[in-house]
């Protein structure tokens, strides 16, 4: 699949609407155009972090001493939250202009409970993951309750990141010695 290439998709572009238009424009012109590939690369750094790398930029993640790290940095499922609040934030914005929603202020918080005995295998019947996530956001505006309720269930439906936690993505991980 080719790499993400918004510039030429969306060169000319100057809002939300514009890049949705020339980004279908271009998936009509060639279906092949849907298919990018995101990539990402890691190394560890200090006791239990790490540093990534996305494209041009960069990103450390740490966990906390109780959890045997520094607290240089946020950890993973910090990390997690942080990119669906992202997601979302943008979600809001493109879906509130293609709507014709008018968004005044808008902030999201998220939550999420981790029983750690899944992480560290002390109880195998509980999940490594969050075993719950609660988003809370907060919008403004002259629009109605309805309308802005028609634009959370846009987002619901199109956020990438929460899609990866509410639908099942299927992830293959292969282990190669050097």
């Amino acid at each position: 699949m080719p790499e993400l290439n918004v510039t030429a998709m969306t060169a000319g572009t100057s809002s939300l609407n514009d890049i949705s238009a020339a980004t279908a424009y271009a998936v009509a012109q060639d279906p092949a155009n849907a298919a990018v590939v995101f990539r990402a690369s890691g190394i560890p750094q200090g006791t239990v972090g790490s540093a990534i790398s996305a494209g041009a930029h960069g990103l450390r993640v740490d966990e906390p001493p109780a959890l045997g790290g520094e607290g240089t940095a946020p950890n993973p499922v910090e990390v997690y939250l942080g990119a669906l609040i992202s997601c979302q934030i943008v979600t809001y914005r493109f879906w509130a202009q293609r709507l014709g929603i008018v968004v005044e202020d808008l902030s999201i918080e998220a939550e999420g409970d981790l029983d750690i005995r899944g992480f560290f295998g002390l109880d195998d019947r509980v999940r490594a993951g969050f075993q719950a996530v609660r988003v809370r956001v907060k919008i403004t505006g002259p629009e109605t309750a309805q309308r802005y309720a028609e634009l959370q269930a846009a987002v619901d439906a199109h956020c990438p990141v929460l899609d990866l936690t509410t639908g099942a993505t299927p992830v293959e991980t292969t282990l190669e010695k050097a």
